[in-house]
């Protein structure tokens, strides 16, 4: 359920004042625990550490993140994949063809006599 557009988008004005403090060609990353803050424009060009359960990971603003909260670029579960012994063989058949097709492509023709 969305917010009421009255209140408007939220926003945890104390990482709006980090970013404030900070300039934004810096190297440095601001932390943030607030997952659920709306990224403002004020947020472009800036990198923010948003904590994810375990550590930081940290999130480069574009403008098209523009809207979004943070939390949507800092997943929380990891993505184990499907498959067991039957999928690690087909993947690393599919990886030998691979290294043969780019040797073969790379291997230089002999000239001719």
């Amino acid at each position: 359920m969305s917010r009421s557009l009255k209140k408007g988008p939220f926003t945890d004005l104390n990482l709006v004042k980090k970013i404030q403090n900070t300039k934004p060609g810096e190297k440095k990353m601001v932390k943030t625990w607030s997952r659920d803050s709306v990224i403002i424009p004020a947020f472009v060009g800036y990198t923010i550490g948003v904590h994810n359960g375990k550590d930081h990971i940290s999130v480069l603003i574009v403008e098209n993140m523009v809207g979004h909260r943070l939390g949507e670029f800092a997943p929380t579960r990891k993505f184990v994949r499907h498959g067991g012994r039957m999928q690690r063989e087909a993947e690393a058949a599919a990886a030998e063809v691979e290294k043969q097709a780019t040797e073969a492509a790379t291997k230089e023709p002999e000239p001719k006599k």
